[in-house]
């Protein structure tokens, strides 16, 4: 997106309708025209998220091994092939034998960077899920005339949108008009609060609020549960809300922190490092009378002879002390254990970016949340529902089974003894028209648009208007087979 830096976007949600049109130089019935787009193209660019760069193969590789045991370990694994070779060259034989500790080494930091470097591809991938937040397309205004699938990234900051129940927010609008009653917006992917917003056309008089305080603005990335609208694009790409957000994971993935495992890990190997260093040099000093001799005369020492041969084997001595006092297993252990954790959380749709994150989370010991569609779904689901019987002085309570939107999942306790007569069958009614929300199958799940509660009771219409299993197995393609019926016998009725 190409808004200068100086360029600061006005609080349209303090203006009226009118100052923001005018800020604009646009109207409402018009919209952009194909001159001015053209204009605004160069000087905003496109409305799309940023791709941030991600790091080269080998720069991941890298990082993998910019740990204090690792190195040692490496260290451990260059000395060890120098002393199986120079073994093999004093005895003149070269046997695989004397490789098998350096190479074993070695195959346990190849494996430690395999993990690491797919956990973080694993990572990325799941962070890219962001940018399917976006709308793909959206009905707006050009020219005086409507265009009904424009494709979102083509909006600009002036544009005129019309948004009905179901459809996602292509960028961060201004509401100008009602085009019913009432109009909900839920925002959670910003705000983590699951209940809908309910949005208006007055102006906000406060030029700092938070976003949930923001009613007459409608958000990128964000769902239409009730009603319509018509809006003024204020901005696009990565200056909207969600753009923003965007820009902070970013950031937050270049911040380097050390985890409280790491820093354990880097102190034990640090004081290991100096304790094996100290401990291979007295080894190493306590044996000079093997390599250094000397005669002595007057009580002084004299004619001093040094062995070169038993220097250096004294030497490959201590650093072989030194490589078998080096844990060789303890990144290949501890890595295993994490990549162990990291596996279950992904089971759990978690995102971890790298291994040791998984420690961290293990020392938290209290994790402040609210309930509603952050520890739930944010589903609901009819569970009873009461109605008068045949007679008026009668009454009767009826229980539901399942708990998601698939019309297979449960049904109605001791249906089959109940025939839909006509309290039943206006309930039903009631509860198929009087219903923005709509039920899709998406290949997987079955899932709901527009406010749970009103998606909760078109599948109670599926469960009444389909009665038995067989049945209801049908409707797996057409998820709302019953609630549709009802709806258009009521309209025939109307016409009629």
């Amino acid at each position: 997106m190409k808004v200068p830096m100086e360029e600061k976007p006005f609080p349209a949600w303090s203006w009226s309708v009118e100052q923001c049109l005018k800020e604009y130089g646009v109207k409402l019935d018009k919209g952009l025209s194909t001159h001015e787009v053209q204009k605004r193209r160069e000087k905003y660019g496109w409305n799309e998220l940023a791709k941030e760069k991600g790091k080269p193969l080998w720069e991941l590789v890298l990082e993998q091994f910019d740990d204090m045991l690792v190195k040692i370990l490496l260290a451990a694994a260059f000395v060890s092939f120098l002393l199986a070779y120079f073994h093999g060259t004093d005895s003149g034989k070269f046997g695989f034998d004397a490789y098998v500790e350096p190479l074993v080494i070695i195959l346990i930091l190849v494996l430690n960077a395999i993990v690491g470097v797919w956990q973080e591809n694993n990572a990325e991938k799941a962070l890219e899920a962001l940018k399917e937040l976006q709308c793909e397309s959206g009905k707006v205004l050009r020219d005086g005339y409507f265009v009904p699938d424009l494709p979102a990234r083509e909006l600009l900051p002036g544009d005129i949108v019309e948004l009905h129940v179901g459809d996602k927010v292509p960028a961060d609008m201004r509401v100008a008009a009602l085009k019913t009653s009432t109009l909900r917006v839920e925002q959670s992917s910003l705000t983590g609060e699951a209940m809908p917003v309910l949005k208006g056309t007055s102006p906000v008089f406060l030029e700092d609020c938070e976003l949930q305080a923001k009613e007459n603005m409608v958000f990128a990335g964000t769902t239409v549960v009730n009603g319509g609208c018509v809006c003024i694009v204020i901005t696009t790409g990565m200056e909207t809300e969600i753009g923003k957000i965007q820009k902070q994971i970013h950031e937050a993935s270049q911040e380097e922190s050390d985890t409280p495992l790491k820093k354990k890990l880097d102190e034990f190997g640090n004081r290991l490092t100096t304790a094996i260093g100290l401990v291979c040099l007295i080894v190493w000093a306590i044996n000079y009378k093997n390599f250094i001799s000397w005669d002595v005369v007057d009580g002084w020492p004299s004619n001093v002879r040094f062995s070169f041969q038993k220097c250096t084997y004294y030497f490959k001595i201590a650093v072989a002390l030194a490589v078998a006092a080096i844990p060789e297993g303890l990144p290949a252990v501890i890595t295993t254990c994490l990549a162990l954790g990291t596996r279950k959380m992904a089971q759990k749709n978690a995102i971890v970016r790298k291994l040791p994150s998984v420690e961290t989370l293990g020392c938290t010991t209290v994790i402040c949340s609210d309930k509603t569609g952050t520890l739930t779904t944010n589903q609901m689901a009819v569970t009873q529902f009461f109605t008068l019987g045949g007679k008026t002085t009668a009454s009767r309570l009826i229980s539901v089974e399942g708990t998601t939107y698939d019309p297979k999942d449960g049904g109605i306790v001791d249906w089959g003894c109940y025939n839909m007569d006509a309290n039943l069958q206006v309930m039903a009614e009631i509860c198929a028209v009087c219903n923005d929300a709509g039920i899709y199958f998406d290949g997987r799940l079955f899932r709901a648009t527009g406010l749970p509660t009103e998606a909760a009771l078109k599948v109670l219409v599926e469960k009444m208007g389909v009665a038995d299993l067989k049945s209801r197995s049908k409707t797996r393609d057409n998820a709302q087979l019953a609630a549709n019926n009802l709806m258009d016998v009521n309209t025939v009725v109307k016409l009629g």
